[in-house]
């Protein structure tokens, strides 16, 4: 708006925005109140006070993004890997990845490699076709007629 306030109330622009995600078939995550001194942890979803949390200065809150818990659990998981993405093997393993159907953890990736199966996500046939793609055996529809395509076998 011209005088720099939104058109509704903080309350109602989040239900709008939960209504046009569901329509659109996302999923919004509810909101949880956490009191004062308290803070949510995303991986175990479980509202734990500060105690429970590292301290993290380069971030908003101050506090790491995960409990001492689920970051030690993390820390388990790379180390019983040798710390090294279970996809590229060179790059530091970072990043807990889990299938999005099931919620089952599948091991520690890199940033770069975990962000990779979710762009594709998680379809092992896209992720073969991309194999293809990168060895040079693109699938590409051939044209025979005008307007007409004959799919690759």
């Amino acid at each position: 708006m011209a005088d720099g306030l939104q058109a509704y109330c903080r309350e109602c622009s989040a239900e709008y925005y939960r209504q046009r995600q569901e329509a659109k078939g996302r999923k919004v995550r509810e909101r949880v109140s956490v009191p004062a001194g308290h803070k949510r942890c995303p991986q175990c979803c479980e509202v734990k006070p500060h105690s429970e949390w590292e301290r993290n200065k380069s971030t908003s809150d101050g506090w790491a993004s995960k409990c001492r818990v689920c970051r030690a659990q993390r820390d388990e998981l790379i180390a019983a890997q040798g710390g090294v993405c279970c996809v590229c093997l060179s790059a530091p393993a970072t990043d807990v990845d889990h299938c999005h159907k099931t919620g089952r953890v599948r091991g520690v990736l890199c940033f770069n490699c975990n962000s990779g199966l979710g762009l594709l996500r998680d379809d092992p046939e896209a992720m073969y076709r991309a194999a293809d793609y990168l060895e040079g055996n693109a699938w590409k529809p051939t044209l025979v007629a005008p307007g007409v395509y004959q799919l690759p076998s």
